[in-house]
């Protein structure tokens, strides 16, 4: 506490929580990736929002630059503070404020964590229907900042669809409030939408709005053995057709592999080469005979080599373990990762074409793959070696990156699909947008921050 800077934003704020012990820099100063040094100023922890106001009035007066921090779980450095900037976490901003029930809403603070906000939305007989397996960690804040979308994007979408209005603080210190849960709004810009997905470089989410629904039907689980990639949009077709599919997840024997090493349970006698975890509406017997017929259809065809249904709840969460568990099964490997997405109609060639570059490009490296193919989305995890060093590794692993994002300019994909850009993807943004669509990213960046200090470098240069 010794440097003046943050002095000075005591005094300006002197309730405000501030923390410099060296445990707490690294541990608020990085994310996920762990490829960046963790070294920031300080970690502020407002409790309110007029605290959060008065730290970016101050950081502008300054010039220190901000790095807003929710649960720290994404994979493309967004949440990294490597070069002087001040943390501002908003775990403390995690409650929730109010509940609408005719208009079946839910306003909560930022930090929120996600799983926080399932529970919240279930004690009013709702659901909030965004969900992942960072849900315990992550924050609404970051899903947010992310648009991120998970396991039931093909039921639901993204977080994009479920957020009726915004409270954000800009990058002036002004306080937005943004659409006001207003279903219909024609007046001029949305710029709730803007700032959805814009990774904390406009300013920083305090409150959000967000919208509830009805609990799904009873559903059900099924676990399918694959025997080849190629497989794969055939089944998902084959499932589509005849259910009401709530997810729909890939992922390979490899994956299996660590996950089963890190403690889950496999249902099969042998391992097979690739699986799908799929949950669809099961509230009948109708509902169950139209899941055997779409299984017993595919067996027919080849597509599918085994298959198992729970019983229980408790097995489908341990059949939904082998799909969830896998990040967190092979982060000891520090892996890289590529989370990229193409229209669904172009998965079955893409998914040929990046797997010939992965295979010929890794052939010592294990690749884990997994995704939500119902929505395009493919996760590419690769595992450095033990005899391999973190450079000699990353340089392998964007080399490799660099190509694939050539794959994806030619198939109109993105090269971030739910993770956002960061510090990881920056160099590959223009093989998603084009040059004019980035020159109006940066102008809206000004408009929002003027002097460029809401995670500066993050995106994309100033």
């Amino acid at each position: 506490m010794t440097d003046p800077r943050l002095q000075s934003l005591q005094q300006s704020c002197p309730s405000l929580r501030l923390k410099t012990d060296p445990a707490d820099l690294e541990h608020y100063g990085r994310d996920w990736t762990r490829r960046w040094t963790p070294n920031p100023l300080a970690i502020a922890l407002p409790g309110t929002v007029e605290e959060v106001q008065a730290v970016v009035r101050w950081a502008n007066q300054l010039g220190v630059a901000v790095v807003p921090s929710g649960g720290r779980t994404g994979l493309s450095g967004g949440a990294v503070a490597a070069n002087g900037e001040l943390v501002l976490s908003l775990e403390r901003m995690n409650k929730a404020l109010d509940f609408n029930a005719v208009d079946r809403t839910l306003t909560v603070q930022a930090g929120m964590p996600l799983e926080a906000l399932h529970n919240a939305a279930r004690e009013h007989g709702l659901i909030y229907p965004v969900d992942f397996a960072a849900r315990g960690s992550c924050s609404i804040g970051g899903n947010i900042a992310t648009n991120a979308g998970g396991i039931r994007v093909i039921r639901y979408g993204n977080t994009r669809e479920w957020i009726a209005g915004l409270k954000v603080v800009a990058g002036n210190g002004e306080l937005l409030e943004l659409n006001k849960g207003l279903i219909k709004n024609s007046s001029g810009y949305d710029f709730r939408q803007l700032v959805i997905g814009s990774e904390g470089t406009l300013g920083i989410v305090v409150e959000a709005t967000v919208k509830l629904t009805d609990p799904p039907p009873a559903t059900n689980v099924m676990l399918l053995a694959l025997p080849s990639f190629d497989v794969l949009m055939q089944v998902f077709s084959a499932f589509r057709e005849r259910l009401q599919l709530e997810a729909f997840e890939f992922f390979t024997d490899r994956a299996v592999q660590h996950v089963t090493a890190h403690g889950a349970q496999y249902p099969f006698g042998e391992i097979h080469p690739y699986y799908v975890v799929t949950e669809y509406a099961s509230v009948d017997e109708a509902g169950e005979a139209a899941a055997m017929a779409a299984f017993e259809h595919c067996m027919e065809q080849g597509w599918v080599l085994d298959g198992v249904i729970s019983a229980s709840e408790a097995q489908a969460q341990q059949l939904w373990r082998l799909r969830e568990g896998i990040t967190e099964a092979v982060a000891r490997y520090k892996p890289y990762k590529n989370d990229v997405s193409v229209r669904i109609s172009a998965m079955p060639a893409f998914l040929a074409e990046s797997q010939a570059l992965i295979n010929g490009a890794y052939p010592h490296f294990d690749v884990v793959w997994f995704g939500h193919i119902g929505d395009g989305n493919l996760h590419i995890n690769v595992l450095k070696p033990d005899d391999t060093s973190d450079a000699e590794f990353l340089i392998q692993c964007e080399h490799v990156t660099k190509l694939l994002a050539e794959v994806l300019h030619r198939f109109d994909g993105s090269i971030s699909a739910e993770h956002g850009i960061g510090l990881v993807k920056k160099a590959y943004l223009g093989s998603t947008r084009g040059a004019a669509e980035i020159a109006l990213m940066r102008g809206v960046k000004r408009a929002f921050d003027p002097n460029g200090l809401m995670n500066p470098g993050k995106l994309f240069d100033q």
